[in-house]
């Protein structure tokens, strides 16, 4: 018995000895924890300023100061244009907060579009006051959903792509601010949801393909380069005071950013 065992034992250790070793994962799963817990207090903390400013701006169309609700309007929505692929996510409080006009039946039209509508008429405020209520309701009910959304490499590398493709795709057309003209404050918005997201994987991108890393880097440089070109003031240029060609540059620097993010997806393995 001892002899069979004995051989039975080293026939094992020469078969562990043989076998190949696993290789190693060069995308720690520690590593990707630590992106998606980052990336959820970024979240959280945009959409804490999103509500601050939300709460300044509602406060302001219920008082029916229309000029200082028009100063606030921009800056109060732009964390959420940051943290879209989060928010949309959420089932029904992305076409509840952001919607535009057309977007869902009218009886069902609420947010801050609808208030954009009323700031830049000539209509009473007084009818937007209930909207206003409705739309901080909707924001603080966000704000508490996003403590537990999930959250997936996957849907950070899907998301990151999207805001760009939005940008380039409908936005660059003026529809989403049709109203305010304020789109070029959305567009910067998009663009530093989808770079955050790229900062927070560049580390372990830059690992596994340096070169890809480095033009991510650099597009993202000229776009917001562009972007700061429009500036004005502490904001920017009215989206009808750009000129075609000016336009047609910004969608051409967003097509140059998405491109490449689009590609890293090959980097990081789902499974």
């Amino acid at each position: 018995m001892r002899i069979r065992f004995l051989f039975g034992l080293l026939a094992l250790l020469a078969l562990i000895a043989c076998s190949p070793a696993k290789p190693a994962n060069n995308t720690s799963s520690d590593a990707f924890v630590g992106v998606i817990d980052t990336y959820r207090q970024w979240v959280l903390d945009q959409s804490d300023v999103l509500l601050k400013g939300t709460e300044a701006f509602t406060s302001a169309v219920e008082a029916g100061d229309r000029a200082q609700a028009r100063t606030l309007y921009a800056d109060a929505r732009a964390p959420y244009e940051r943290i879209e692929p989060i928010a949309e996510a959420l089932g029904d409080l992305d076409p509840r907060i952001d919607a535009r006009e057309g977007d869902v039946p009218d009886a069902e039209w609420r947010g801050y579009h609808k208030l954009e509508k009323a700031l830049w008429s000539a209509g009473d405020l007084k009818t937007a006051a209930p909207v206003a209520k409705t739309l901080l309701d909707d924001v603080k009910l966000l704000r508490a959903q996003i403590e537990t959304a999930e959250i997936t490499i996957d849907k950070l590398l899907i998301g990151a792509v999207e805001l760009l493709n939005e940008v380039s795709k409908s936005k660059v057309t003026g529809e989403e601010e049709r109203y305010s003209h304020t789109d070029l404050w959305d567009f910067q918005a998009n663009v530093d949801g989808s770079v955050k997201i790229w900062e927070l994987l560049a580390p372990i991108a830059k690992t596994k393909d340096a070169a890809l890393s480095q033009t991510i880097d650099q597009k993202a440089a000229a776009l917001n380069g562009l972007l700061a070109s429009h500036k004005k003031g502490t904001g920017f240029k009215l989206y009808t005071e750009l000129k075609p060609d000016e336009i047609k540059a910004l969608s051409s620097a967003v097509d140059a950013l998405a491109e490449p993010l689009s590609k890293l997806g090959s980097l990081f393995p789902t499974e």
